[in-house]
């Protein structure tokens, strides 16, 4: 008990001496977190982020992320990306590049942990048709990232993380550096993987892929994701910002948009974009009709996995 206390009450000292000999000026400091909207006490033997990255990791919205689907409804192989795989790939990538660039870690992981945690199931899809929805009926709408910043106050995490959950997508950029991290690999990571779902599906083939590109940024999914991950490090470095190469940059951009067009709002695709929107409204109304308020009907719905979505429009 005695060791125990001694390492608790020397913890803080040591994190704060290691981050000031080797984080970047840019880098925001553990212990100077602009705090959590509830006051409470910190762990002795965790950061402030340490610890928002086990309040994400041992809360609901995080396990159920595990049955949402990536690109592909309730897929019946084992290999196919889920929003749970994906998170942990954008997680895993934007912590390396954090780390090339003496940024804080932790605070990257917190926010790569979080960002997808409010998604609908039947990812975009589902989304489009929560938004849809509300629109209709109530004059509001739906976004996954303001969904995942709700989960994220309820856990009381701190602002960094917040700021970097919320603005992991949209017009507005991160405020720290560790979430304009996040906010560039979750593109980088959920590209290139859905590629290899595309093709390992069968409604895409390696040879359709945009040849220039490819010769760019590289035949596979590890090279090219290896590529854009040291065009990042390197051109960051040299801004002082986190920032893209012009070329690599408009490279991904474009990969992007034929995934769209090709993959994500693709002929083989629409069918089952028409099966998630059915199943959303069916659910939607019937939440609606019983007389949930529409912050009931996002929380509930937007909480589903996939099969629980399909059985559960199934007996309505």
């Amino acid at each position: 008990m005695v060791a125990q206390s001694a390492v608790a009450n020397e913890f803080e000292a040591r994190i704060r001496e290691h981050e000031e000999s080797w984080l970047s000026p840019p880098a925001i400091r553990s212990y100077e977190s602009r705090g959590r909207e509830r006051e409470e006490d910190e762990c002795r033997l965790r950061t402030p982020f340490q610890r928002d990255r086990d309040r994400i990791l041992h809360s609901k919205a995080f396990r159920r992320l595990k049955g949402k689907t990536q690109v592909f409804i309730d897929p019946a192989g084992d290999h196919f990306r889920t929003r749970m795989t994906h998170t942990l790939e954008t997680t895993g990538i934007a912590r390396g590049v954090a780390r090339a660039l003496r940024l804080n870690e932790d605070l990257t992981e917190a926010i790569g942990l979080g960002h997808d945690m409010g998604h609908t199931p039947f990812g975009h899809a589902g989304e489009e048709a929560l938004d849809a929805c509300l629109r209709e009926r109530y004059g509001t709408g739906f976004r996954h990232n303001e969904q995942s910043l709700r989960i994220a106050e309820q856990l009381n995490l701190t602002s960094e993380v917040r700021d970097g959950i919320l603005k992991h997508t949209g017009e507005v950029e991160p405020e720290t550096h560790e979430g304009r991290i996040v906010r560039i690999v979750d593109r980088v990571a959920y590209i290139n993987h859905d590629i290899d779902d595309a093709i390992r599906h069968g409604i895409l083939d390696a040879d359709e892929l945009p040849q220039d590109e490819v010769a760019l940024l590289g035949p596979t999914g590890s090279r090219r994701i290896d590529t854009l991950v040291h065009d990042l490090v390197e051109s960051s470095d040299v801004a002082g910002d986190v920032v893209q190469g012009e070329e690599v940059g408009a490279a991904m951009l474009s990969l992007r948009s034929f995934m769209f067009e090709h993959v994500y709002l693709g002929p083989q695709t629409r069918q089952e974009h028409a099966r998630a929107g059915d199943a959303v409204r069916r659910i939607f109304e019937s939440l609606a009709e019983r007389g949930d308020s529409p912050a009931e009907i996002v929380d509930y719905l937007s909480g589903m996995t996939d099969r629980f979505a399909l059985d559960y429009a199934a007996a309505i």
